[in-house]
């Protein structure tokens, strides 16, 4: 019997990393099964391997259409919640959250190749089956990829450490008692913090660069909208995030980025409320 959920969960970190939107993600799941679907009385020989390969083709497909409308405005990657990543199996093929918002800089092929090889352990045989291309192709495009990232990216690691509730803590910490100097401690100099308030929220400010600037806005922002709200840490994309609530309702989410050093150098601010409903059912 055809298991609709299963599959469903099972494809969804394939199309969720080549798109970076749970709900486009879906829209691609929901397309590749209604043709699977439709074409179960012919001989599918690997069900598997038809449905990998044409839930990432469509999310392919999905992401070049969407990338012919550039806009100006800054978009951050729709988080998902990966508390539960130990026992919701399909959660830990999640990337990153810091890797999401750089893989946006590759192309979209660039990027299937990445995700297949480096989050799903593809060798470059079954890519080029997966793409209708060649090995050497994919070598290629494997290379260009990490090339661009190595560019973009401060660090090539994420710091993990089980304290993390202790790390926020820390941080939430210093915030409450505008403690300067705490703060600047845990950052590193050239921190960036970005914001995005999609097209119904009006943020204090799209992307801010530099320790002091920075520090300057957090404490701005937690006077004008946190210092009211309570909050909880969670997991987001493996990375340590903070959640704001405002009356229960999710208002804010805030994605840390941190170095093997032990220094945020990332702060991802999504406020979005579209970016941000996906968060609100698996916490409520």
């Amino acid at each position: 019997m055809f298991d609709f959920n299963t599959y469903q969960e099972f494809l969804f970190p394939f199309a969720y990393n080549i798109l970076g939107s749970a709900d486009d993600a879906k829209d691609a799941i929901q397309d590749t099964l209604n043709t699977f679907i439709a074409l179960q009385n012919k001989n599918i020989d690997n069900p598997k391997a038809y449905l990998i390969k044409s839930v990432i083709n469509t999310s392919i497909n999905k992401k070049n259409r969407q990338k012919k409308f550039v806009s100006e405005t800054i978009s951050l990657p729709e988080p998902i919640a990966t508390d539960t990543a130990d026992n919701d199996l399909y959660l830990k093929d999640i990337v990153s959250y810091s890797l999401l918002i750089l893989l946006d800089q590759l192309t979209v092929k660039e990027r299937a190749v990445f995700v297949l090889k480096e989050a799903f352990n593809y060798s470059h045989n079954d890519i080029a089956e997966v793409l209708s291309s060649t090995p050497e192709s994919s070598r290629k495009l494997l290379s260009r990829a990490k090339i661009k990232l190595k560019k973009s990216s401060q660090t090539n690691s994420i710091f993990k450490n089980k304290k993390t509730e202790e790390y926020l803590n820390k941080y939430s910490t210093a915030i409450r008692e505008k403690d300067l100097k705490k703060l600047e401690q845990l950052f590193t100099d050239d921190i960036t913090m970005v914001a995005d308030g999609g097209d119904k929220i009006k943020v204090l400010r799209n992307l801010t660069i530099g320790k002091q600037n920075c520090i300057e806005l957090i404490f701005k922002v937690f006077d004008k909208f946190q210092s009211q709200q309570s909050f909880k840490h969670i997991k987001i994309n493996h990375q340590p995030a903070i959640v704001y609530f405002d009356n229960d309702i999710v208002s804010s989410c805030q994605v840390f980025s941190i170095n093997q050093d032990q220094k945020i150098y990332e702060i991802s601010s999504i406020v979005d409320p579209e970016k941000l409903k996906n968060i609100a059912k698996k916490i409520s």
